[in-house]
């Protein structure tokens, strides 16, 4: 059993390299936009800040199960598992949301995977917690 959760760090940089993406792209908008706090009322600034407030709202909680799974002995391939349906997620999340506040495609199969992922992450770690896996 590795006491470093290696797959997991892969997906915490993967995940990094996304929301350093989704803060740039709030900050290009307020520059092209000329809106210094909140969204000032406008449509498009206000997708943009949703799509990088919801990847961090989901995120960090999923690397976290991530990282307590592989650590307590989960299957690396389990972690993948995770690994790559969160970064779906969020990828889908922040898509569907940067084009619309309404319900899209994208809204609804990344806030849906997240779920999932959340659930299953909770799930490994409780049956391996309880000795079943």
């Amino acid at each position: 059993m590795s006491t470093l959760p290696f797959v997991t760090a892969f997906y915490a940089a993967l995940t990094g390299l996304v929301a350093a993406f989704l803060a740039a792209n709030v900050i290009r908008h307020r520059v092209r936009l000329k809106i210094d706090d909140i969204d000032g009322g406008n449509v498009e600034m206000r997708q943009v800040i949703r799509a990088h407030a919801n990847f961090c709202e989901y995120a960090p909680l999923i690397l976290i199960l991530m990282g307590a799974a592989e650590m307590g002995g989960a299957p690396k391939i389990a972690i993948h598992v995770l690994g790559i349906a969160m970064i779906l997620s969020r990828v889908l999340s922040a898509w569907g949301l940067s084009h619309s506040l309404a319900q899209s495609f994208g809204r609804q199969a990344g806030a849906t995977l997240a779920i999932l992922v959340l659930v299953a992450a909770s799930l490994l770690i409780l049956l391996r917690i309880g000795g079943v896996v």
